[in-house]
């Protein structure tokens, strides 16, 4: 299963103690395929090295970087769907070009999508995504 993750839910799930850890080790255990570019990379290193410390931050991305269940994806095409919020465009733009079965977001605007005929992108909080794989 492809997934593209918004760095709000990256941030919750990487504790050991957070009640999200369940996400980091399905990624760790190869459950899930990670779909990134490197405009999502950047910002999981700019926004988690706000709440972790530099170490920490490099080793998260060295692994996101080296595993093998990671999709890196080109956004030849880009949609222009999250007119709420612009910067998020990088997370639809990359769910659809790499065909990603669902963006697992906490961030309400990319509720907009819902509504959006087409092109769709199935995008669910993390807490629905938990029951989606069974964890």
């Amino acid at each position: 299963m492809k997934i593209v993750l918004d760095t709000n839910c990256l941030v919750v799930a990487l504790p050991h103690k957070s009640p999200y850890y369940w996400l980091w080790e399905a990624f760790r255990n190869r459950e899930i395929i990670l779909c990134y570019t490197t405009d999502i990379l950047f910002e999981y290193d700019e926004i988690l090295s706000r709440f972790y410390p530099a170490k920490f931050v490099n080793d998260v991305i060295n692994e996101l970087l080296h595993s093998k269940n990671v999709k890196q994806t080109n956004n030849f095409f880009r949609w222009h769907l999250m007119n709420n919020d612009p910067d998020d465009h990088k997370f639809v733009d990359c769910a659809l070009n790499a065909d990603a079965d669902y963006i697992v977001t906490n961030d309400r605007h990319f509720n907009i999508l819902k509504t959006n005929p087409f092109p769709t992108s199935k995008v669910v909080d993390i807490n629905s995504f938990r029951q989606i794989i069974g964890k």
